[in-house]
């Protein structure tokens, strides 16, 4: 651990100790206290990098365990958790399926990795949109909605798109410091984050907030009502996206430059192979059954993932073998996904949220407003607080249980509780501002082609047009599909 880190990691350590000193306020329990001291240490870390998200997720269920253990239940002040129930507090995301649809959905991933089913979808759209710039723009905003479709990750979805976008520049001749790489760079990064709002599996942290919708509300929102609600958005912001890099960066003339080398490098995958033609059957077979979730069927999003992984997983007729896929797997990225929905469920549990909620959106005259006051406050105070957090998945963790917290504390409403909780999540994947703003981010900028004051230049303007879109249609459209 560097100096840099070290203090950081002392100051997550203070903040800790600093909230379980603090007088305890009659309105919150104990439990509720020290949640909140738990939450403050995460954050830090969260913020700060101090140290690993997979280790700041094993401090995490330690001090869960520990210090909820040690606190008077809800129920009975004279009866201690113990610490065999705060562990079990603390792990319970880990039973979540969410958790479990986003380990299914990285077993997807691979599959496209595996076979290389992502490179071709990737160039044939490519060779089809043709070379003009404009056009090419227009085929890295397709490609970045059909990878969502079939692939959880934000950062495997930029790991598919950078390579093919370099290897297209360097087809035309042009270096990878070239005006057409930061174009379409930046293009590929601020799409993919456009389309983890439009669709529910297309990134981790819209999982975090659909867990604790489900464990708080009772509700199960499908693909397809997902789709329905965001999508919408999702197609507006990428038509903004197109006029925004167009007007933003003027990059080499490439229209009289012929698409020959993408469609070699096309034709150097060779003809489809079976076990692509399995993977194109489960997968479209799969998103058929997402999207008629509730409609055709009963089967929920999890449950036909994790089918679509057993079949994956066939001998002989499947696509690769358990040794081969589990090696690639990130289960670190699982266990801190699950600690975070087991953090958030024990800060609603233990009333912190609660209380955290109410004394700081009251001082903000937040339940005095309207549905659409409340969106525009809270979507701007999302976006500030988004500007420390490297993880949408750490930031979904740590907020969407205080939403919950204030949209249960006002009720009965004259909205949709649970509406509100899904819009503040759509508001937590605007990553469209810096290189740490997203993963996604990181990983382009790596490649030296554009830079942070480029980025930031397409970051403000779709950050406030996404804003506006999100009041504009918290103040029609989510009304009138009763979102909100």
């Amino acid at each position: 651990m560097n100096q840099k880190k070290a203090i950081f990691f002392a100051i997550a350590v203070l903040g800790l100790v600093t909230v379980l000193l603090l007088p305890n306020p009659e309105s919150l329990p104990i439990a509720g206290q020290r949640a909140l001291a738990v939450l403050t240490f995460a954050v830090i870390l969260w913020v700060s990098q101090a140290v690993t998200y997979q280790v700041s997720a094993v401090m995490i269920i330690v001090l869960i365990s520990f210090l909820i253990g040690m606190s008077p239940t809800l129920d009975d002040t004279s009866v201690l958790y113990g610490t065999k129930d705060a562990l079990s507090m603390a792990v319970k995301g880990f039973s979540s399926p969410a958790v479990a649809l986003v380990a299914g959905a990285l077993f997807l991933a691979q599959a496209m990795e595996m076979t290389g089913l992502h490179k071709r979808i990737a160039l044939f759209v490519m060779s089809k949109v043709g070379t003009k710039t404009s056009n090419l723009i227009i085929g890295t905003i397709i490609v970045s909605f059909i990878l969502a479709l079939f692939v959880p990750s934000a950062t495997a979805r930029a790991g598919t798109l950078v390579p093919i976008l370099l290897g297209i520049v360097a087809a035309f001749g042009l270096k990878k410091e070239s005006r057409l790489s930061a174009l379409l760079m930046i293009t590929a990064v601020q799409s993919i984050s456009i389309w983890n709002i439009g669709i529910k599996t297309g990134a981790a942290q819209n999982m975090v907030a659909l867990g604790f919708i489900d464990s708080e509300f009772g509700i199960d929102v499908t693909w397809g009502e997902w789709f329905l609600y965001a999508a919408p958005w999702s197609i507006v912001m990428s038509i903004i996206l197109y006029f925004v890099m167009t007007h933003l960066i003027k990059a080499e003339d490439t229209s009289k430059m012929s698409n020959h080398e993408i469609k070699n490098k096309l034709a150097e995958l060779g003809k489809i192979s079976t076990l692509e033609w399995r993977l194109i059957i489960i997968s479209l077979s799969l998103l058929a059954l997402w999207a008629t979730e509730g409609v055709l069927h009963p089967f929920d999003s999890t449950t036909v993932t994790i089918l679509a992984v057993a079949i994956m997983l066939l001998p002989k007729y499947g696509i690769y073998t358990w040794e081969e896929v589990q090696k690639k797997i990130p289960w670190g990225t699982l266990v801190v996904f699950a600690t975070g929905i087991s953090l958030g469920t024990v800060l609603l549990s233990t009333e912190g949220a609660t209380w955290l909620s109410t004394n700081t959106f009251e001082l903000m005259g937040v339940t005095g407003m309207s549905i659409v006051g409340i969106v525009a406050v809270l979507g701007i105070f999302n976006i500030l607080i988004h500007l420390g957090f490297a993880s949408a998945t750490s930031l979904a963790s740590a907020l969407i249980p205080i939403v919950i917290a204030l949209v249960v504390s006002m009720e009965p409403t004259s909205f949709n509780g649970p509406g509100l909780v899904i819009v503040m999540q759509f508001v937590i994947s605007f990553g469209f501002l810096l290189p740490i703003s997203a993963p996604q981010n990181m990983l382009a900028y790596g490649t030296n082609t554009f830079t942070s004051h480029e980025l930031l230049k397409s970051g403000i303007p779709l950050t406030v047009i996404g804003y506006g879109l999100i009041v504009l249609f918290s103040a029609t459209y989510w009304q009138w599909i009763n979102l909100l």
